[in-house]
C-alpha cells in the first residue's frame, strides 16, 4: 500500500474511534449516507440540462439557499465553488451578487462542467469553469492571478447524476463497469484499487470508510472473485459482498452499501481532497471572507467540524450544522443527510 493510503487510512481510524465516542449516531449516519446515494433522486420534477452531446444533466442542489446565503454574497465580490457539479449553488451565488460578482466553479468531472456551462452561460465571463480538484484550489486562483475570494463553498460526496449513469459504476442499482471514479480520464479505478490492494488492506478501507465491521470476509470475497476473473462490474462486487451477507426479506440498507461507499471515497481520495481544501481555506480566503460545505457523512463532518473549531485563524459562524428542512427532505432523499458548517477568515491583524 502507498505510504500516503497508510497514514490516511491511520487518520480515518483515529477519526472514527474519536468520532464513536463522541456520537453514537456514526453508524447510522454512514449507511444513511450510502443508502441516499444509492435511492433515486427524487419524485420531485425538475427541468434537466441539456448537453451538447444531447445527452441529459439531472441534479437536485441541496441546501441551495443556506449554502450561499452563508458567504453573504455582494456584487463585486469574487468566489469559488470547489465542487460545481450541475452548477446549482454557484447559479444561485451569481445571481445574488449581481451585478457584478465573480464564481470559480471548480470540478474535475468533465461532464458536471459541460452541464454547468450551460446552466451559467447568461452570465458570461462572471462565471469561469476550471477543470480540477478542490484540494488543489490555491493553484487554480494563482493560474487565474486570484490572491484571496470572498467566498468558498463545497458540497462533499458524489452527485446525483453520477450515480445514475451506469457506465460510471458508483451505484449497485445499475449494473455497469466497476469504475467509480469522479474523473474517468484519470487515476485508478475501483476495480484497479481491489487488485492492488492485499487482502489486508481492502479490508482496512471498507472498514474504515464504511464502517463495515465484516469487512475481512468481504475482503476475502472481492479477492477470491478476482482470482477466478469475476470481478468486472457493479454487479460483480454486489455479488461478492452478498456471499458473505445475505440480504434479508424486506431488508432496506442493501449490505453492498457500505462497501461501495469505502471503494468510492478510495478510489477519489475524498478525505485527502477535503483534508487539502480545509488546510488552504486560511491562505486563501480574504479578511471577512466566509467557508460553507456540505458534508453527507460523520468522519467528513468531524474534519470540519475540528478545522473550523481549532484553527485560530477562523470563527465558526455554525456551532451546530444546518439541515435540510422536513419538505426538502421529503423531496430529496440525499439531503436528509446533508450537514452544513460555516465559518469566517478572521482579520489578519489579529490571526495572521
Amino acid at each position: 500500500m502507498k505510504r500516503r493510503e497508510r497514514e490516511r487510512l491511520a487518520k480515518a481510524a483515529e477519526l472514527a474511534k474519536r468520532t464513536a465516542a463522541a456520537d453514537v449516531e456514526v453508524a447510522t449516519e454512514v449507511v444513511d449516507d450510502v443508502v441516499d446515494d444509492q435511492e433515486s433522486v427524487s419524485p420531485l420534477r425538475v427541468e434537466p440540462i441539456v448537453l451538447p452531446d444531447g445527452s441529459s444533466f439531472h441534479h437536485l442542489t441541496i441546501l441551495r439557499e443556506e449554502t450561499v446565503d452563508a458567504l453573504e454574497p455582494k456584487s463585486g465580490g469574487v468566489y469559488a465553488d470547489v465542487t460545481l457539479g450541475g452548477g446549482g449553488h454557484t447559479e444561485l451565488l451569481l445571481e445574488k451578487s449581481a451585478p457584478e460578482g465573480r464564481v470559480i466553479g471548480v470540478d474535475r468531472d468533465e461532464r458536471a462542467l459541460a452541464a454547468a456551462r450551460e446552466r451559467l452561460s447568461r452570465f458570461g465571463e462572471r462565471a469561469t469553469l476550471v477543470k480540477g480538484e478542490a484540494g488543489a484550489l490555491p493553484r487554480v486562483l494563482e493560474s487565474l492571478g486570484i490572491t484571496h475570494v470572498n467566498g468558498v463553498m463545497a458540497d462533499l460526496g458524489v452527485s446525483s447524476p453520477q450515480l445514475d449513469d451506469a457506465g460510471r459504476g458508483f451505484s449497485f442499482r445499475f449494473s455497469g463497469p466497476l469504475d467509480m471514479r469522479m474523473d474517468p480520464s484519470r487515476g485508478e479505478t475501483a476495480k484497479e484499487l481491489c487488485e492492488r490492494l492485499d487482502e489486508t488492506e481492502l479490508a482496512n478501507v471498507i472498514f474504515q470508510y464504511g464502517d463495515e465491521r465484516k469487512s475481512r470476509p468481504i475482503a476475502r470475497s472481492i479477492k477470491r472473485a478476482i482470482d477466478e476473473n469475476a470481478l468486472d462490474t457493479t454487479d460483480d462486487l454486489r455479488a461478492a459482498v452478498h456471499r458473505v451477507i445475505r440480504p434479508k426479506h424486506g431488508q432496506r440498507i442493501d449490505p453492498a452499501t457500505r462497501t461501495f461507499q469505502a471503494l468510492r471515497i478510495a478510489v477519489n481520495d475524498e478525505l485527502g481532497q477535503l483534508e487539502a481544501l480545509l488546510a488552504c481555506l486560511p491562505d486563501v480566503l480574504a479578511d471577512g471572507g466566509v467557508a460553507s460545505i456540505i458534508s453527507f457523512h460523520s468522519i467528513e463532518d468531524r474534519l470540519v467540524k475540528n478545522a473550523f473549531r481549532d484553527d485560530p485563524r477562523m470563527e465558526r459562524l455554525t456551532k451546530k450544522p444546518v439541515i435540510a428542512s422536513d419538505d426538502e427532505a421529503a423531496r430529496n432523499p440525499r439531503a436528509r443527510s446533508a450537514k452544513l458548517r460555516a465559518a469566517r477568515r478572521v482579520s489578519r491583524e489579529v490571526a495572521p
